[in-house]
């Protein structure tokens, strides 16, 4: 069985998986409501102003940190015969505070201070945003990840 990582950096679909990616952002920046929605629309428009492909970029420098954190998850779920998506819901804490590991250090490290300060602005609040996210990133894990 190929690695997940191996699965969505494969050079012949990799383009198809960082483009999904990009529209998960998307749509889950979009489904966003009330107070901490507008905040969140505030801070995802301010970094996608940075400069044009800035998220693309993001995603594309993200995806083989991020498909290595999630690969335990999907392991597990493989191993066991057990549905992707079902098992990525019910271990969306796990997932998030994957993904949140590798956003924290880069966000420790980045350069920009649109991109810090908003990541600082917006952090307290985003596990449980990832966490709501997990569906749609499983759905995704599954339908590239095979």
């Amino acid at each position: 069985m190929p690695s997940l990582s191996d699965a969505l950096l494969n050079e012949d679909k990799k383009a198809t998986v960082i483009a999904d990616c990009c529209t998960l952002i998307d749509e889950e920046v979009a489904s966003k409501s009330g107070i901490s929605g507008l905040a969140i629309k505030a801070g995802y428009g301010a970094v996608k102003g940075i400069k044009p492909g800035f998220v693309k970029q993001v995603v594309t420098d993200l995806l083989p940190e991020f498909a290595k954190a999630l690969e335990p998850i999907w392991l597990e779920a493989k191993e066991a015969s057990k549905p992707v998506v079902a098992h990525y819901e019910a271990n969306a804490p796990r997932a998030a505070d994957a993904l949140l590991a590798i956003t924290d250090a880069k966000a420790k490290v980045s350069k920009s201070g649109v991109v810090k300060g908003t990541y600082e602005k917006l952090r307290p609040t985003a596990k449980k945003h990832v966490e709501a996210a997990v569906p749609r990133l499983a759905r995704l894990v599954d339908k590239h990840g095979g």
